[in-house]
């Protein structure tokens, strides 16, 4: 996902149905439609959440109760198990989330988004979000700025005051700060 400006917000479409079991599969029970909301990305929520809206439009039935902490505090409210399919087209079955009154209909939090690689990056006045899941490889931009600090040594050597990066500005005006 994309956008022009530095998002504030991470919001995505997100697919949700019903979740569906093991025994229902095999007594040959359809899978349940899917229903398109909105989702906001969450890294300050360890659990993914719904709003009743959601539990409205999928007829959802309550598989438990349980604690939310939230920004409010902690209340008790019912869970319920669905399956989740994000813009990628990954999908997650059978995500126990909790009911909470929100100005969303879906939260991805924390038990999602650690399942796979999630990276924000603004450059030029443009927001870039992307998740992808099963993760790949590492990002560590400290060690990829690590190995920009020790090509420019040999390139001031060479007289180049440029930053390596490729920016075109002064090694002192971008990476060198």
């Amino acid at each position: 996902m994309s956008a022009e400006g530095l998002l504030r917000v991470l919001q995505t479409p997100c697919g949700v149905s019903k979740a569906i079991s093991i025994r229902e599969l095999k007594e040959g029970v359809p899978h349940p439609e899917v229903v398109q909301f909105q989702a906001v990305w969450d890294t300050g929520a360890s659990a993914s959440a719904i709003s009743p809206r959601v539990v409205d439009a999928l007829k959802l039935i309550p598989t438990g109760k349980g604690i939310s902490n939230t920004a409010a505090g902690s209340v008790f409210v019912d869970k319920y198990s669905i399956n989740i399919m994000l813009p990628t087209n990954v999908g997650f079955s059978s995500i126990e989330v909790s009911c909470n009154k929100m100005n969303v209909d879906v939260l991805i939090g924390m038990d999602i988004i650690t399942q796979g690689d999630f990276s924000i990056t603004n450059k030029k006045g443009k927001t870039v979000f992307t998740f992808h899941t099963p993760s790949s490889h590492f990002i560590d931009y400290t060690e990829e700025i690590k190995k920009i600090r020790k090509v420019h040594v040999s390139w001031a050597k060479q007289g180049n005051n440029k930053c390596p990066c490729g920016s075109g500005k002064r090694w002192e005006e971008c990476h060198g700060k």
